[in-house]
């Protein structure tokens, strides 16, 4: 049995839908297909969150009525019997959806957040299964949140892994089928409540399969050719990267590539199931295979994460960043959901690099306050490079200002603001 992910560029329009099928025909093993929600839709549903939320019911009414109308022209592409029961299918979806968007918000917004956003990911596999079928392939839609179980930890729920083990094995049978399709990224507690995996956790999703059912491999489609050591979007002349070890690969996913997410590896490296990354655009390309490998050295990796914030926390009566201090702000981050992607500390003062989430940053910044002097700049960059070099240093500081830097032996990251914005 193996496992495929094809996160929502792979499945954005009914051609790419279409392609899907033509990866999964050469294949005579079972398979796990897990998928994203189509295209942009979980950025869709997150602008409808915030409007739910404020009570925007204008805001509501128009990114609803987008959102479906998306989905039903993907599926008027694909299904020519216009009374095929999946149209029953989506509209049933887009109904639950409308009455949990007519029903008042909670104090609450990540629990809200968790309630609404999953819908992206139900109306894709759905989709995926009914048109797999049409095509003449053996596949069944499965629910992910009937077996996969967390705490109550909205917004990143942490697996329970017991009970989500059992209940996986009792579930994702394939009986007569070839291809199972469900959901990345969402869960449910113990009281079937939905709770998500953290933005772009399909892939954990993936790996946790792969893992609970001992899946000889995991294959995650993408709109790149493999790993490069590089996004493209930022630098010109990127190489693949083919192999990566595990260690490799949970460095750079922790630091920020965005081809794999940051919780994949260690479900995999704990069981020795190889992860190869390739491309849906050239599915017969070998793309990049991560596993227990070895080699001398990589080629250097840039990793860029925009839209960060550094905030300076320093005591109100100029003693020192102690002990009990830091306890004080590492429980006020882990409160506020907020995480470090670099951190740095004198005597006095304690530096903190963070992801801009405004509704996050501002509830965290005014706790400090209450505890500390504050002060924080926003719209920067964090550079990564692994493996790197003056040289490669010197190439992502044209037209840069340093305000962090920190050095290890393989790694350097630095905090910069571009001159130009």
């Amino acid at each position: 049995m193996i496992v495929f992910k094809f996160g929502g560029a792979s499945v954005k329009s009914a051609d790419a839908v279409k392609n899907i099928v033509s990866i999964l025909q050469p294949y005579s093993e079972k398979i796990v297909v897990v998928v994203s929600a189509m295209g942009k839709s979980t950025n869709a549903l997150e602008g409808i969150i915030e409007d739910f939320f404020k009570k925007n019911e204008k805001g509501i009414k128009e990114g609803y009525k987008k959102l479906k109308d998306y989905h039903f022209e993907i599926l008027d592409s694909l299904f020519e019997d216009k009374g095929h029961k999946i149209y029953v299918e989506i509209g049933e979806v887009f109904e639950e959806l409308a009455d949990r968007l007519a029903t008042e918000p909670t104090l609450n917004f990540d629990f809200d957040y968790d309630q609404i956003i999953g819908f992206g990911e139900i109306l894709s596999t759905r989709i995926i299964s009914q048109y797999l079928s049409h095509a003449g392939l053996k596949a069944r839609w499965m629910d992910v949140r009937k077996a996969l179980k967390t705490d109550n930890n909205f917004r990143e729920g942490h697996v329970d892994w017991e009970l989500s083990s059992q209940l996986m094995k009792e579930r994702f049978v394939f009986d007569k089928d070839q291809i199972l399709v469900t959901q990345g990224f969402l869960a449910s507690t113990i009281n079937n409540i939905n709770v998500s995996l953290g933005r772009e956790g399909s892939d954990y999703t993936a790996a946790i399969l792969a893992h609970i059912l001992k899946a000889e491999s995991v294959t995650i489609w993408k709109d790149v050719p493999g790993v490069l050591n590089a996004d493209p979007k930022y630098f010109d002349d990127t190489v693949l990267i083919e192999k990566l070890s595990y260690l490799d690969a949970i460095e750079l996913a922790y630091f920020g590539t965005s081809v794999i997410h940051p919780k994949t590896i260690k479900p995999l490296q704990n069981k020795n199931i190889n992860l190869h990354v390739r491309s849906f655009q050239n599915p017969e390309a070998k793309g990049t295979l991560v596993g227990n490998l070895k080699y001398d050295k990589l080629v250097p990796s840039f990793i860029f994460k925009m839209e960060q914030v550094l905030i300076r926390i320093s005591p109100l009566d100029f003693s020192f960043i102690d002990e009990d201090n830091l306890e004080l702000i590492y429980g006020k981050l882990y409160k506020n959901g907020v995480k470090i992607n670099l951190q740095q500390n004198s005597a006095v003062s304690f530096q903190v690099c963070v992801s801009n989430d405004k509704r996050k940053i501002r509830d965290l910044v005014d706790e400090l306050e209450e505890s500390f002097k504050v002060s924080y700049e926003t719209g920067l960059e964090l550079i990564t490079i692994r493996y790197f070099d003056e040289g490669t240093i010197d190439r992502v500081m044209i037209n840069k200002t340093l305000l962090l830097e920190q050095r290890g032996v393989q790694n350097i990251q630095l905090v910069v603001r571009d001159l130009g914005s």
